[in-house]
């Protein structure tokens, strides 16, 4: 999660996920969204094997700076392994690089889970070994999910992640 704001010129992405060994709404899954502002998106989100359409959204309410974290709030459906429900979040995230002087980046936050009726913490951490290729490892609350991501350019996103730290999958978007 990034807590700049988004000034590319590509407002439009659209992301497919593919997951092994999951339920169905997990299996696969499709998103659009459209970045109406530097710090609002909203889209859609459909997950074909499960008949499920959802909203997603996310607002960079508070931007990233070189002293203060972001402050982002969102939507979009339940952790993965959840046959149904919408997630709310609310999460902090900084780049912590001139920090500890590695190349690396964390969040921290809460979701309110509709299908679990509760509030999970979520956390991940970022490491960029190169301008264009990092691992992300994300914590939903129940599970782990590691991730190692490759960025071609600057509208095409290949990711290949391990659902709940052992079930293989991928996701690649592309902006327009």
């Amino acid at each position: 999660m990034s807590g700049a704001e988004n000034n590319e010129a590509h407002k439009w992405t659209f992301g497919i996920r593919a997951l092994s060994n999951q339920i169905p709404r997990a299996s696969l899954r499709t998103t659009l969204t459209y970045r109406l502002h530097p710090r609002f998106s909203l889209g859609v989100e459909y997950n074909p094997r499960a008949d499920d359409v959802g909203l997603l959204a996310n607002v960079v309410a508070i931007t990233e700076t070189e002293k203060r974290p972001s402050l982002i709030f969102g939507t979009s459906s339940d952790r993965i392994g959840t046959p149904s429900g919408r997630s709310i979040y609310a999460t902090v995230s900084k780049n912590l690089s001139r920090e500890v002087k590695l190349p690396v980046a964390g969040y921290a936050g809460v979701a309110y889970s509709s299908y679990e009726d509760r509030f999970l913490p979520l956390a991940g951490l970022t490491v960029n070994w190169a301008e264009n290729l990092s691992t992300l490892v994300i914590f939903d609350g129940v599970k782990v999910h590691p991730t190692l991501t490759y960025v071609l350019g600057t509208r095409h996103v290949f990711t290949f992640l391990l659902a709940q730290g052992k079930n293989p999958g991928a996701s690649y978007s592309v902006s327009f």
